[in-house]
């Protein structure tokens, strides 16, 4: 086998990209959790990175990427044809659409299991505060072998809706983003709200944490779309360059949409507008041009600037807007495709033997793609909602759902993980008056109000996420 090192050097640096989005997303959720879960908030995440990875080494990526030749068969599920890896993954080259990339199949192996391992983090967001841990890990697994695996087979991996229904999904919009917000919604629903919510003050706790995970997100996510072609050409580019606009003009869409509806910009809608451009360009990256992208990413700030307040209205408590966020900004840009998508920027739409698709509505398609478009992002959420809410049930019939009230009351950090993210005890030990008290001096209790200080320092006046 005759290695192209280019390609194979872009892909597992886009690996490594999109391996970091998932430590970001700690940042991002941990921040805007509040601070006696920001430990259990974080933890669920990097779970992920080691739970998932063994998991795909082991079947994950057989059933998702396996081909059954033109069986059925291959319409659901993969073969095991790289069942634990063995040694014939190593040597032979991945073949894209049947074109040699001279990329290694372990190298391909690396990519998508990062994406197997983002996609089951983004689901935690939404019952934060309240998950057993034990039980996280257990929905974690059901989740990813029932439904990630051959919903991936079914977008990428030659199943029917891209072969069949031909619906388009260039780096996860409805495969990653619509697959974790209908999880997570039936999660929320299942376990229900949180003890207070909504009448308690649960704003973001740490507001740099939440912008420093969003600049990571952003930057991880140049290997998550640009990677995704696998090979370096001209739709890498496109991909490239749609990822920095949208994203741009996402984050001026929802802060716009604050200013007027709140009067007050803030960096949490700044950090949340960027993740929303970044979810809905993913789908769409490699097949529409860029101002179309900045169109698309400034819809979709304004559109999950609003979607984030549906929780409200319908009483479901999704605490970090998982659903607000992943599942409407990547219904928009899953929908995009079939408006903007064209050969102009990827010639294998419109190849039968690639991706024997259509170009959208406004470069001479018709409604056609608009309609695969659509087909494909409901089948996904139908399917990936009824699984995950049976698998909550189950979890919630022998006890594993959720902590007690007086463990979420106390801090689900103490109670699942025997730790807190900040010690506000005096650095001489607790309870003893530091300094003072080794001194055999004495101190008086301080005044309430003085008490309450270092804690209150945490809560940021601006922000409106809950």
């Amino acid at each position: 086998m005759e290695i192209n090192t280019g390609n194979t050097a872009w892909l597992l640096l886009s690996s490594a990209l999109v391996l970091l989005m998932t430590p970001g997303l700690a940042l991002f959720y941990g921040g805007l959790n509040r601070s006696k879960g920001v430990l259990n908030m974080m933890m669920m995440s990097f779970s992920c990175i080691g739970l998932i990875s063994v998991l795909w080494i082991i079947y994950g990526f057989t059933l998702a990427f396996g081909v059954n030749g033109s069986s059925g068969l291959n319409n659901i599920i993969g073969n095991w044809s790289y069942l634990g890896t063995g040694t014939k993954a190593i040597t032979e080259e991945w073949l894209f659409f049947g074109a040699n990339t001279g990329i290694p199949t372990y190298a391909f192996m690396a990519f998508q299991m990062m994406f197997a391992i983002i996609t089951v983090a983004l689901i935690s967001g939404a019952v934060s505060d309240r998950m057993k841990f034990g039980g996280w890990v257990l929905f974690a697994i059901g989740w990813f072998t029932i439904v990630y695996i051959p919903v991936a087979h079914w977008v990428w991996g030659g199943g029917f809706i891209g072969a069949k229904i031909r619906a388009l999904d260039f780096a996860g919009g409805t495969a990653v983003h619509i697959n974790a917000g209908a999880a997570a919604l039936a999660l929320a629903l299942v376990l229900g709200k949180r003890v207070g919510w909504p009448r308690e003050n649960m704003r973001p706790h740490n507001v740099p944490f939440v912008a420093l995970g969003a600049g990571l997100l952003w930057f991880g996510w140049f290997g998550f779309n640009a990677g995704s072609e696998l090979t370096v050409d001209g739709t890498t580019i496109f991909a490239f360059i749609n990822t920095q606009v949208a994203t741009a003009a996402a984050l001026l869409g929802w802060i716009i949409v604050e200013w007027l509806r709140d009067g007050k910009p803030t960096l949490v809608g700044a950090s949340s507008g960027a993740v929303a451009g970044l979810v809905a360009i993913t789908p769409a990256c490699g097949f529409i041009a860029p101002l179309p992208a900045a169109l698309v990413g400034l819809v979709a700030g304004a559109v999950c600037a609003l979607a984030v307040g549906l929780k409200y209205r319908f009483g479901f408590d999704d605490s970090l807007d998982v659903v607000g966020v992943h599942f409407v900004g990547g219904w928009l840009g899953s929908l995009s495709i079939g408006l903007f998508a064209t050969a102009q920027v990827n010639a294998g739409i419109t190849d039968a033997k690639i991706l024997n698709a259509s170009e959208g509505l406004f470069y001479g398609g018709g409604v056609t793609q608009l309609g695969r478009q659509f087909l494909g992002s409901l089948t996904v959420t139908v399917y990936s909602f009824a699984i995950a809410a049976i698998l909550a049930l189950i979890l919630k019939a022998i006890k594993l759902g959720r902590v007690t009230p007086e463990a979420e009351i106390g801090g689900i950090d103490i109670a699942d993980h025997g730790e807190t993210g900040y010690d506000f005890t005096p650095s001489g030990g607790s309870g003893g008056g530091g300094a003072f008290a080794m001194a055999g001096i004495s101190q008086s209790a301080p005044a309430a109000t003085e008490a309450e200080e270092p804690t209150q320092r945490f809560s940021s006046p601006g922000a409106t996420r809950s």
